[in-house]
């Protein structure tokens, strides 16, 4: 997806990334290859990193602090694998989702107060992207520079992996520790990607969302195509009070609605394509911050890894706050479109068949309006900005239990 005039920089970033997973759009045959054997390539690294967590959780069984450590990686590895899957059950929506949102809200035609609505909600994207991109990434260089430190001063028999692997071989000599450390890095760098850029692509898609609906309300208060139409009369004055104002206004107002459906459609489409991820993410981000806030505060570990685990825990606090606000703005920016039908100007029709129906409409819009738009968790609940209070009150209950568990 190209930038557009404004220079969306979240988007353009957050593509680069989904093309290194494998989940894009392809313009051609040979470029969908290319999106084939990437995404395979994510499935593999994921899988190799599942196994080597697996096999380390088996032969360190009996160990507490080794099996928390690494029941937090595994979680970590879980989620992206489960989101490929279900996007890959979901492709052609997913992409049906991506074009419209290319073509009808980011390049669509606006006037100066709707393209600042626009920039405002990009600026948001932009700023959740970049802080939580940010974190990811150094939680997965932190991973890579805690063995190189480890290893000062060692000899090589001694040397360490990023990850434990319990394989029949000499790991610590050269060339098996090189080739197994860059194996290492590449799976590690491909799931902290698969990791963020599927969530950074849901908030985008949300707040450009709320931003839409907010664009409706604008629209139905102000009606800026009357209000250019009534410029064009000698006397408004007149105007308004003639039977040709109520039917205009009745016209734009259709079309308004119509607008208003389709938004509604777009978050019914949104919230298929993506209910089952949303269940997986609240699920397990109670346990995963839990494990975090273990890793740093109760394990007896390096300070090295305690800063991996300060990054990550910085990474989900982050991701669950820009998953939930945004989904929270779709809810706030839906329900208002009733206030702005209230304000828009029926009371200044006349009462033809135009300024009945019109009135009727309204009545309508209100009284859908009342029911947000909305994403769930496969329908078990609404995510907002109260499930990242739930969820931080859940992790924190668990690590009381876990803390009375390390004391005893």
């Amino acid at each position: 997806m190209s930038s557009d005039k404004n220079d969306d920089k979240s988007i353009s970033l957050t593509s680069i990334f989904m093309k290194l997973v494998g989940l894009w759009m392809a313009s051609n045959r040979s470029e969908q290859r290319v999106r084939d054997i990437t995404v395979g390539y994510t499935l593999i690294a994921i899988l190799f990193a599942i196994w080597v967590q697996f096999t380390d959780m088996y032969y360190s069984w009996g160990d507490f602090s080794a099996c928390l450590f690494t029941a937090c990686n595994m979680l970590s590895l879980t989620m992206p694998f489960i989101k490929i899957l279900v996007l890959l059950a979901h492709k052609e929506d997913f992409f049906r989702l991506i074009l419209y949102l290319q073509r009808k809200f980011l390049h669509a035609d606006y006037d100066s107060y709707e393209r600042q609505i626009v920039i405002g909600f990009k600026r948001k994207c932009t700023f959740f992207i970049y802080f939580f991109t940010l974190f990811t990434l150094a939680t997965v260089v932190s991973y890579i520079v805690n063995p190189l430190i480890a290893n000062i001063g060692k000899n090589e028999s001694d040397r360490v992996l990023p990850f434990n692997m319990w394989v029949d071989l000499p790991l610590t000599t050269t060339p098996y520790y090189e080739i197994i450390f860059v194996l290492q890095v590449l799976s590690l760098y491909h799931i902290g990607i698969s990791y963020f850029c599927f969530d950074n692509f849901l908030c985008i898609i949300n707040l450009h969302v709320a931003g839409q609906f907010q664009i409706l309300q604008y629209r139905i208060t102000n009606m800026p195509d009357l209000m250019y139409k009534g410029k064009q009369r000698k006397n408004e004055v007149s105007y308004k009070e003639s039977t040709s104002f109520a039917d205009d206004c009745y016209t734009i107002f259709k079309k308004y609605i119509r607008q208003h459906q389709i938004l509604i459609a777009y978050c019914e489409k949104l919230e298929e394509v993506f209910n089952w991820i949303i269940l997986e993410q609240v699920l397990m981000f109670s346990l995963l911050i839990c494990l975090d806030g273990y890793q740093v505060l109760l394990a007896d570990a390096p300070t090295r890894t305690r800063l991996i685990f300060t990054f990550h825990i910085t990474g989900c606090l982050c991701q669950l706050l820009m998953f939930t606000y945004s989904c929270d703005c779709i809810m706030r920016e839906s329900m208002s479109v009733a206030t702005a039908a209230y304000k828009a100007p029926w009371p200044l029709l006349s009462m033809t068949t135009s300024g009945r129906m019109m009135r009727k409409d309204l009545t309508l819009v209100i009284m859908r309006s009342s029911i947000p738009c909305c994403l769930t968790g496969r329908g078990f609940f609404i995510v907002s900005l109260e499930t990242y209070t739930n969820v931080l009150s859940t992790a924190a209950s668990y690590f009381t239990l876990l803390k009375q568990r390390t004391v005893s």
